[in-house]
């Protein structure tokens, strides 16, 4: 049974409260594919008994709502010239510019089942060898704990290496185990992954060189995306670098960064 017009204007208010992600309407299809999915699993008959489920306050269901209807699409490598603009500008400026410390700090938010913070962690290794005795944090965070159980695991179908990651670095940082691919411990250890929302208050962060917030804003309304970009800039360093997403800009939300020309890398440093 298709989803009703009170449950899914109950569903919407409820998803965009919690995690600011705007269902417009002609979203139907999306809710009732992601709930219904969500009430098989729990032993329900239909959407509408989840929702009825929900509006009585059942404990946990309204996490687990929020998390399906969560975008978690993503791969290794995903859309390539980020990590081109990494290799080749971004991290040789830092390594000049941070040698007295010898750290970098860089961080993935709505970094998903992991892919992000890994190909992050992959590139360093391959192209910097002399970063091997810096201190190098790698932080992943996302909105489902669900989600970030996987990328803490680092376990990946044969479908989702052959996403994006080339061979010769699946057979060097990951192990065949059965069907599945797992990431080896030396890699798997460099980063941590901690549940954060990024439409509630921000937790104390240190400041970071790198912010990776790709494929992420698109999903909000103008005022929350300033307020993310504003979170992000009183974190990143002064000269540090913010990474968005290819469809995603500054440009009309927030004044206080500057586009890098970099082809397509969606780079952008904060401005003083």
């Amino acid at each position: 049974m298709p989803i009703t017009t009170a449950d899914f204007d109950y569903v919407r208010a409820q998803v965009r409260q919690r995690s600011a992600i705007v269902l417009e309407p002609g979203k139907e299809y999306l809710v009732e594919s992601r709930l219904g999915a969500l009430a098989r699993s729990l032993g329900m008959e239909s959407v509408g008994a989840l929702v009825s489920d929900l509006q009585r306050g059942k404990p946990g269901l309204m996490e687990k709502v929020v998390e399906a209807m969560t975008t978690n699409e993503t791969s290794f490598f995903r859309d390539l010239r980020p990590f081109d603009a990494l290799r080749t500008e971004i991290v040789p400026q830092l390594i000049e510019r941070r040698k007295a410390t010898r750290t970098l700090d860089i961080w993935s938010a709505a970094c998903s089942s992991g892919q992000e913070p890994y190909t992050i962690a992959m590139t360093l290794r391959e192209h910097f060898p002399e970063l091997a005795s810096w201190t190098i944090r790698i932080l992943g965070t996302d909105l489902s704990t669900e989600i970030l159980a996987q990328a803490k695991e680092g376990n990946y179908s044969q479908i989702e290496v052959n996403r994006g990651l080339p061979s010769k670095l699946l057979v060097k940082y990951f192990e065949h185990q059965g069907t599945r691919w797992v990431v080896k411990d030396e890699l798997r250890k460099q980063i941590d992954y901690r549940p954060m929302n990024l439409v509630a208050p921000w937790p104390v962060m240190r400041p970071m060189d790198i912010v990776f917030v790709r494929n992420v804003l698109i999903y909000f309304d103008v005022d929350t995306k300033r307020q993310i970009l504003d979170n992000v800039k009183r974190v990143l360093k002064p000269d540090g670098f913010l990474f968005l997403g290819a469809a995603e800009t500054t440009m009309g939300v927030h004044d206080g960064y500057e586009r890098i020309p970099l082809e397509r890398a969606g780079a952008y440093r904060p401005l003083a």
